[in-house]
């Protein structure tokens, strides 16, 4: 299998600088740097291996020699790796991409919950503004009720008459 000619980087480097972090941006930096070195060095090597002149060989050095020589060039081949990765590269790709793919529904689900309780606290009053009764209308469940539910200062669930504190403060004391 013939390797085929690298002619430019298929990387897109700026691509991947927008997403490296402040604190990785030497290491990016020295990572790019040393393929950008490697990608310089193979491109300054010719495409192929220069021809021989094999008839000026010939008339300087034994021509059987020559041959044997030229038989042993020709049937030289450079031993390419075969590429046993790109197939499961691709799988786990594909596989990435699905989660890719449900992490941001799951994300703009979150953000639709988020908005909605946004949108409940444009609508109610600052609390600098606030009356009592505003207060009650908006926080129904932690209003003070002294009508329907009348407490004693300070009103917490301690200090108020019939007050059971739960099983696992009174195994505690």
């Amino acid at each position: 299998m013939a390797a085929k000619r690298i002619a430019s980087s298929s990387i897109n480097w700026a691509a991947i600088a927008e997403k490296v972090p402040e604190n990785q941006r030497v290491f990016f930096n020295a990572l790019k740097g040393r393929s950008d070195g490697y990608l310089r060095r193979v491109l300054s090597n010719p495409e192929s291996a220069p021809k021989i002149d094999w008839a000026a060989y010939k008339a300087k050095v034994s021509p059987a020699l020559v041959d044997s020589f030229q038989k042993q060039y020709d049937a030289f081949k450079v031993p390419y790796p075969s590429d046993k990765y790109s197939a499961e590269i691709a799988t786990q790709e594909q596989q990435a991409a699905k989660e890719i793919q449900a992490f941001i529904a799951g994300s703009n689900e979150r953000i639709k919950v988020n908005q909605a309780g946004i949108a409940k606290w444009d609508d109610v009053l600052p609390f600098e503004e606030m009356t009592l009764e505003d207060f009650k209308d908006a926080f129904p469940e932690h209003s003070l009720d002294f009508i329907n539910k009348p407490t004693f200062w300070p009103h917490t669930p301690e200090e108020q008459p019939g007050y059971k504190p739960p099983k696992d403060q009174v195994a505690a004391h």
